[in-house]
């Protein structure tokens, strides 16, 4: 993947998701010569990767840098600080790509000036290769600013397109919190399992493994999450019982409405 001939990838912010997409950039071809990395105080760990790659580290903009894709990596608790000395850096064909929860495109324009812009929600599994990215791309996006944005987050997992910029604060919801969903629920299974007379540690471990393997079934293969489900269900067996506590009416799948419905909200709340 070529990065150099439409100007710089400047990463602002070099955090968990900051690091995860460059590392990811670097270990897919990106040239560390192109990429400009500005954080005041990146972990040693990325300061490493940083310079092993040949990459660029500055604790403030320059103010002569112009960017070929700005990615926006921080907080969006911070995002109103830290935006103002990064408009110098947005020029006539460069492309903003934010992954601040809840941040809008009005928000960003409304400090960085009209400009080609991608709002991205990755998640956490970005960190070993294995995340999901959701993006939306505002009307002055060209198709080679899109698809050079696209290599770009495909690095860390599949990349889905949403038609309309209200869905990236469902997109949040759903996967971008989602892996603190599965953490909870390898929390709750060893608990239940304690709670059934095993040893703690082991209880984690067995639980761990299972969703850990799980996922990588799913991940494999073809068949959707319902006939994987199926597959281990035997009629009238301990699944089926376990089962019909999880399936039923008041269980699992209103609680997801609702959760899901908070963070959603949450994520609206963050615009501002």
């Amino acid at each position: 993947m070529s990065s150099e001939s439409a100007g710089p990838v400047v990463l602002i912010g070099a955090g968990n998701m900051g690091g995860a997409m460059l590392t990811g950039w670097l270990k897919s071809g990106v040239p560390g010569s192109s990429v400009v990395v500005v954080d005041p105080g990146p972990s040693a760990q990325m300061m490493k990767t940083i310079n092993d790659a040949g990459a660029t580290h500055v604790t403030a903009v320059p103010a002569d840098l112009i960017a070929g894709v700005l990615f926006l990596a921080v907080k969006p608790q911070v995002m109103e600080s830290v935006l103002p000395p990064v408009r110098s850096t947005v020029g006539p064909e460069t492309v903003v790509v934010s992954v601040a929860a809840g941040k809008t495109l009005g928000f960003l324009e409304a400090h960085l000036g009209e400009a080609a812009m991608v709002r991205a929600m990755p998640n956490t599994p970005a960190m070993v290769g294995r995340g999901v990215t959701g993006a939306f791309a505002n009307d002055r996006v060209g198709d080679a600013q899109r698809g050079r944005v696209h290599s770009l987050l495909s690095v860390s997992g599949p990349v889905e397109w949403v038609p309309a910029e209200s869905d990236i604060d469902a997109v949040t919801a759903l996967s971008g919190s989602g892996p603190a969903y599965v953490f909870y629920l390898v929390e709750c299974m060893a608990e239940a399992g304690r709670k059934l007379g095993l040893q703690a540690d082991l209880a984690m471990r067995l639980a761990r493994e299972t969703v850990a393997g799980a996922g990588e079934l799913l991940h494999q293969s073809p068949d959707d999450a319902s006939r994987l489900r199926q597959n281990v269900t035997s009629p009238g067996g301990t699944t089926a019982a376990a089962l019909s506590v999880l399936m039923a009416d008041d269980a699992m799948q209103p609680l997801f409405d609702k959760a899901l419905a908070a963070a959603r909200k949450r994520a609206e709340e963050l615009a501002g």
